[in-house]
């Protein structure tokens, strides 16, 4: 059983890291070329004709979009390497991504005033969900003393 865990949990975290890095690509499309809302108006209709805030309006989404593919990349690359091979130190590396990715967005709620769900909380804590999901899966490995935990 022990196996078919850690299986499933590589391939999930896989497929968050390929659906983080998918969804940084198409917010740095909608970035340069888009007509992104801020809350609800469009990105144009806030820059107010002014280019220069639509220019850093759309730097900062382009910013954000960057890191988010630069973490996607590293992450797919963590757990398709190290992680997949057991390396427990790998686990800890990802759990301590993701809650710093937690605590960022969380900091929204008492700073912004926004409720857990809404202003951009919902796809960072879906994501960040899922990533303990898997992690849970093969928390087994944390107790074992396999060549790779030590490596």
């Amino acid at each position: 059983m022990g196996t078919r865990l850690r299986t499933a949990s590589w391939v999930l975290l896989a497929i968050a890291a390929g659906l983080t890095l998918f969804f940084s690509l198409v917010s740095s499309y909608r970035a340069y070329w888009g007509n992104y809302p801020i809350g609800r108006v469009p990105v144009e209709q806030v820059a107010a004709g002014r280019e220069d805030v639509l220019t850093a309006l759309r730097g900062i989404r382009g910013t954000s979009a960057a890191f988010g593919a630069a973490f996607a990349v590293m992450f797919l690359g963590t757990v398709l390497g190290p992680y997949r091979r057991g390396d427990v130190r790998a686990w800890w590396t990802i759990l301590a991504a993701t809650l710093a990715m937690a605590l960022i967005v969380l900091a929204r709620v008492p700073t912004l005033g926004v409720a857990v769900g809404q202003g951009g909380t919902q796809p960072a804590f879906t994501l960040g969900g899922l990533i303990l999901l898997a992690l849970l899966l093969d928390v087994g490995r944390l107790g074992s003393s396999s060549p790779a935990s030590s490596a």
